[in-house]
């Protein structure tokens, strides 16, 4: 049994954080399904790197020049192949395991991220377009993400809530969920089919943090709070997922949203290169790691239970940065912009570099 597998038995399963053409067609996707890989995630900055940075999507693009598609609907026609050949490789793991896992997630466009009404268009646009029960569909956590992830949820689409940092509004994505849910059950609709995950961000709390910690030349601290933030969220979501409202979902057969760990490669080479999945291993969750993390821990991981251990340890820490004077809360807002932005700049990337594609293919004679 290889630690993938290990990792499943105590209740965790592990999604890749990546995907691409090449990883498509080469039979590499495959191979990762075989050796335990249960889901995929996707975001706006990995699909820019994907297309932009190389030629295996050019057939497509003159195809769809060809056919008169603007650049935005080039856009959208290239991630929904890639997403749906994705889907169809992970669709034995999601019947094998009776729709727990083998979902692929796909975003709506970060540029939407404070637009509500257009964020719930886009997301069951997608849905629909996909036509594919193992699709879920990433929308972020802002302010008006809120009532987005309830409509859509409601509406039975399977949703992934991501950019989560802080705890506090990982009660409001709980919160959203739940009345999600009891909004789709009351319209008729069969919970049991229904899935979502909560995307919390782990490594760049750590790069924000460790940044105030060495302003007040504190030691003791540095590359703890991510996983101490992590770990009392995970605590919330037993002390949420154990309520009556939930527990009247659960009744009739609704599975709980399970916290997923984004953002979990390591981005300072003095930690481990596995801190952030040996530390938060634990039952009911998801590990969604880019490839260089995954083989990293295939190679040298330690698949034990850590994420229930030293919940205590993990509260204390982070008060001992309110005595600081580190505004966690400030801290965390800040890393949701910062991630709004990154990924609506991915995206403008994306698109620019489309322009600039099919400019080169028309005048390269790739189309007349």
């Amino acid at each position: 049994m290889n630690k993938l597998n290990e990792l499943s038995k105590l209740g965790q399963s592990v999604w890749l954080d990546y995907i691409s053409r090449k990883l498509l067609t080469s039979g590499d996707l495959i191979k990762l399904r075989e050796l335990g890989v249960q889901g995929m995630t996707s975001n706006p900055t990995i699909f820019d790197k994907a297309i932009s940075k190389s030629t295996n999507y050019d057939e497509d693009i003159i195809s769809y020049i060809h056919k008169g598609l603007s650049v935005e609907g080039i856009y959208e026609k290239l991630v929904l192949k890639d997403i749906g050949i994705a889907a169809d490789e992970m669709r034995k793991v999601y019947e094998e395991t009776d729709g727990l896992d083998g979902y692929v997630s796909i975003e709506v466009i970060p540029l939407l991220a404070h637009n509500t009404g257009e964020t719930i268009n886009q997301a069951k646009h997608l849905f629909q377009s996909l036509k594919r029960p193992n699709i879920m569909i990433k929308i972020p956590a802002t302010d008006e993400g809120l009532p987005a992830i309830t409509e859509v949820l409601g509406s039975g689409v399977n949703v992934n809530v991501t950019l989560i940092f802080s705890i506090e509004m990982y009660r409001k994505v709980v919160n959203a969920f739940i009345t999600g849910l009891e909004k789709y059950d009351s319209s008729g609709g069969d919970t049991s089919k229904h899935a979502s995950v909560a995307s919390f961000f782990v490594s760049r709390v750590d790069t924000a943090v460790d940044k105030e910690l060495e302003a007040k030349r504190n030691k003791t601290l540095r590359g703890k709070i991510a996983v101490a933030n992590s770990k009392i969220a995970f605590e919330i979501s037993e002390e949420m997922f154990n309520i009556d409202r939930w527990k009247k979902l659960a009744a009739k057969g609704a599975r709980k949203q399970r916290l997923l760990w984004a953002s979990t490669s390591t981005k300072n080479p003095d930690y481990s290169d596995i801190l952030y999945v040996e530390e938060l291993i634990g039952k009911d969750t998801v590990n969604t790691m880019p490839t260089e993390t995954l083989q990293a821990f295939i190679d040298h991981g330690k698949v034990a239970l850590t994420l229930d251990k030293g919940i205590d340890e993990a509260k204390a820490q982070v008060k001992e940065l309110k005595t600081l004077g580190i505004d966690i809360n400030k801290i965390t807002q800040q890393l949701l912009n910062d991630g709004v932005n990154s990924f609506s700049d991915s995206f403008k990337s994306l698109i620019a570099s489309l322009k600039d594609k099919v400019i080169k293919i028309k005048s390269d004679g790739g189309i007349k």
